[in-house]
């Protein structure tokens, strides 16, 4: 049949829903809760080219729906049918992020030719490596994080290559579990090849292969339509990681978003240098790269609903992507945390649309989403290695209503755990899971609440380990006079004499007896808080989400006997701040930085940093933020305090010079 519009839609929902066919078989025959319930997992049918043009409606992590297969599909040397090759390497193609990330694809043939690959992800909960679950802030390069897998076919012409599926199995603690999520991959893949001979079959090969395109043409043409309703200018924004290293100072993410004639740019120039740490996002600099522009989808779906998530609504955007930063970093630099890093720069990217439309976005959410991972032993003595579900926050007030509470904008469609399921698949005991209450960041529109998880645990040598620890110090913004969303915090024995409170740390060994604490951030308010309707603070109350100290402080309504006061919310009301002081508001944390890391200071910064070698560029951060610390309260003028720092440590360690270096 012909491809008009009409039959497009109909192509169009058709291959959509051979990737949710996809979805639900990798979703139902997973082994590990971290697929089958959180849905860590992407499927994806895309052209021999490698452009992702069909992706799940409402399954697994939507930031992949803009992938590029082509660096990986082009390392395999030749097809044949029944092939399906892997990867997990970060560093080749840069499809992969981390080691984790168990990557699979498969060519599908018609008459003889390849008319498109099925594709797919899972987040495996360990590859091996130094600690359990394979990643941790303090790791410091990529082969401490797990088992690599070089692109290569793990089945040819049909058949399994047992040698590559036994060095799979040995290298992780959960080998069973690994390889049953393996066998859903192949399984999904192999459902999507079905579904997509059918629909070949029925559309003819020539419209069909001329129709994916118009697929990614028009996914382009919806997205260039949204950004021409988006005012010309320049909008700059940054955001921090609370540390870029354990114990370490703010790892900064800063974007300058240009817009122009229907075009968008994100300049990620003045972002922190590449990290002995593993924040490093490995996207070699393509300017495409979805993890850099995750921001960007998610923005331009919340101002267009009804966009096609494809390849092609990227095709308008571009990142730059300065080499040897946390952005584009080199080998070998660990990268498991990636995407912590990856979520600043979404919040990143959503406060500079924040600028250009403020009428139109909401606050930008809060990340921080701490993703929770056991390693014990159950009543057998066997070892379990799983993930109970992230702990986060909620999403950030909106022009029009509440942020929604518990899961924020930025967890796309990942899902929570159930409590039975977890308790049923590993020995811990759930004491509470569920909202916490004074967490939303105050507003005319709140900001949503954040989650908080607590847990007993039942067997020696635990492991606990909490990717993507953060917002301990930084808090998420509120927008037009909202306020910012409170901390997140992470406790060992809370309420008893053996407390310990962990900050960002992020592994954690417990014994018996033992209770773990995880509470989100929250996501900070839209508009000023004395503008709320006190009935709507007054539900607030009555649900468990706000107390009546937090109501009075934050909102100016006084509660008294359950019901509101009129006359002394009115006095209240009457002696707070109704006007903004800046279209954010971040919280002391952040304000107190700033006003000794200003823009100024932080440019001298990033200038002297890409002067320098790679290699030196994290040691340096940490030397020059030191010098500033023991300088503090000094009146010298910033480029010259800056500058007397540089030259210090240029003649301290000669071989940061590039000219030493080329002369050595």
């Amino acid at each position: 049949m012909a491809i008009d519009g009409r039959n497009l839609q109909i192509l169009a929902n058709y291959c959509a829903a051979a990737a949710d066919a996809m979805a639900f078989t990798l979703m139902r025959t997973a082994h590990s809760t971290f697929v089958k319930e959180t849905e860590d997992f992407s499927c994806q049918i895309v052209t021999p080219d490698g452009l992702a043009f069909a992706s799940p409606r409402s399954f697994g992590a939507p930031w992949y729906s803009g992938i590029n297969y082509k660096p990986v599909i082009d390392l395999i040397e030749e097809y044949q049918e029944g092939d399906i090759c892997i990867t997990n390497d970060s560093y080749a193609g840069n499809v992969a992020t981390h080691s984790p990330d168990i990557h699979i694809w498969k060519p599908v043939y018609f008459e003889g030719r390849i008319v498109c690959f099925v594709v797919g992800h899972i987040h495996n909960t360990d590859v091996g490596g130094a600690v359990p679950a394979s990643l941790s802030r303090s790791l410091t390069e990529i082969v401490q994080e797990g088992i690599r897998i070089p692109p290569l076919k793990i089945v040819s012409g049909g058949k399994m290559d047992e040698n590559v599926a036994c060095i799979m199995r040995l290298n992780v603690r959960a080998p069973e579990q690994n390889w049953g999520d393996f066998n859903a991959q192949i399984a999904s893949v192999n459902i999507g090849e079905r579904k997509i001979k059918e629909i070949v079959e029925r559309f003819g090969v020539d419209d069909f292969c001329s129709g994916i395109e118009d697929i990614l043409n028009y996914g382009e043409a919806q997205a260039r339509r949204i950004i021409a309703t988006i005012p010309d200018g320049e909008y700059f924004y940054a955001d921090y990681a609370d540390e870029d290293s354990d114990n370490g100072y703010p790892c900064r993410i800063a974007i300058t978003m240009r817009i122009e004639g229907g075009q968008l740019e994100l300049d990620y120039t003045g972002s922190d240098p590449q990290l002995t740490s593993s924040l490093n996002m490995p996207t070699g600099g393509r300017e495409r790269h979805p993890l850099a522009l995750i921001g960007v989808t998610y923005a331009l779906s919340t101002l267009d609903p009804d966009l096609l998530l494809n390849a092609g609504t990227l095709r308008p955007t571009r990142a730059i992507l300065p080499e040897g930063t946390v952005m584009n970093c080199e080998a070998p630099a660990a990268v498991g945390m990636r995407s912590l890093t990856s979520v600043v720069a979404q919040i990143a990217t959503l406060g500079c649309f924040s600028l250009a439309v403020p009428d139109r976005m909401p606050s930008p959410s809060p990340g921080g989403n701490s993703i929770m991972n056991v390693r014990t032993v159950d009543e057998k003595n066997r070892v379990v290695v799983a993930s109970i579900g992230p702990v986060g926050g909620g999403g950030g007030g909106t022009p029009k209503h509440d942020g929604p509470d518990g899961s924020g904008g930025l967890s796309g469609f990942l899902k929570n755990t159930p409590v039975e399921i977890n308790e049923a698949e590993v020995p811990i005991l759930f004491n509470r899971y569920g909202l916490q209450p004074d967490t939303a960041g105050a507003g005319r529109y709140r900001g949503g609440l954040a989650t908080v998880m607590e847990f007993s645990v039942s067997a020696p040598n635990t492991i606990v380990t909490a990717r993507n620890r953060d917002r301990s110090h930084f808090a998420s913004a509120g927008v037009l006079g909202g306020h910012s969303g409170a901390n997140s915090s992470f406790t060992i024995n809370p309420d008893t004499a053996q407390e310990v409170q962990l900050d960002n740390t992020d592994l954690v060994k417990c014994e018996p007896g033992d209770v773990v604490r995880v509470i989100g951030p929250g996501a900070g308010g839209y508009g000023a808080p004395i503008e709320r309707d006190p009935q709507a603070v007054l539900y607030d109350w009555h649900c468990g989400f706000v107390s009546i100290e937090t109501a009075r402080d934050d909102y100016g309504v006084a509660i008294v006997a359950g019901m509101v006061d009129v006359a002394q919310t009115a006095r209240l009301r009457s002696q707070m701040q109704s006007q903004p002081t800046g279209h954010f508001e971040f919280g002391p944390t952040r304000t107190e930085f700033e006003n000794i890391w200003t823009p100024e200071r932080y440019g001298t910064l990033t200038t002297f940093l890409a002067q320098s070698p790679i290699v030196w560029r994290h040691f340096l951060k940490h030397q020059v933020f030191s010098a500033v610390e023991a300088q503090k309260g000094t009146q010298v003028p910033i480029e010259t305090q800056m500058q007397r720092i540089f030259s210090d440590l240029r003649d301290r360690y000669p071989a940061i010079t590039k000219e030493a270096l080329l002369n050595q």
